[in-house]
């Protein structure tokens, strides 16, 4: 292994981004259980911490992997289209105007029900945008429209929390 490696040269897969979810779960876990820090006991505290380096370098490739939204900019940031979500909020009309409607809705919402209701919507959303954004990446390789779509993915992704913060309110 090789600090160095990228997420998907570290867990063998290949750079795209449909994945098999359980194969990169069994992947971790044999990664994991190979760097193990307490199989380096016997070669002294530098191996153990050398270990724990692995281990953590791991985790953190695990965490981007799994996730299709973190896995979409990374892949993003790989081929030379950074995300830049800080600096670049620049988003289609279309885009802005289903925000707004979304808010509307979420404002007006006194029921758990309407919620739901919207929270399927934006689910839907999100599932069209992640169909999108694997197009756009493994089909296209058209990376800076993958980048608008993950900046897009983030409003989706804020929204939904949004959501499930008026659900908790109302005790649902």
């Amino acid at each position: 292994m090789n600090l160095q490696s990228n997420d998907f040269e570290l867990f063998g897969v290949p750079e795209r981004f449909a994945q098999d979810r359980a194969a990169l779960d069994q992947r971790w876990k044999d990664l994991q259980r190979e760097a193990h820090p307490d199989r380096f006991a016997a070669q002294g505290g530098a191996a153990q911490r050398v270990a724990m380096q692995w281990s953590v370098r791991i985790n953190e490739a695990y965490q981007r992997l799994k996730d299709p939204l973190r896995r979409a900019a990374y892949l993003c940031e790989l081929r030379g289209a950074p995300i830049e979500a800080e600096n670049n909020t620049a988003m289609p009309a279309a885009f802005l105007m289903q925000q707004m409607e979304w808010r509307e809705a979420l404002d007006d919402a006194t029921s758990a029900a309407a919620l739901n209701g919207l929270d399927a919507e934006v689910r839907a959303a999100r599932a069209q945008a992640i169909e999108a954004c694997r197009r756009l990446l493994d089909d296209e390789q058209q990376f800076a429209a993958a980048a608008q779509q993950v900046r897009a993915l983030m409003f989706i992704a804020r929204f939904e929390r949004d959501i499930e913060s008026r659900l908790d309110q109302l005790g649902q």
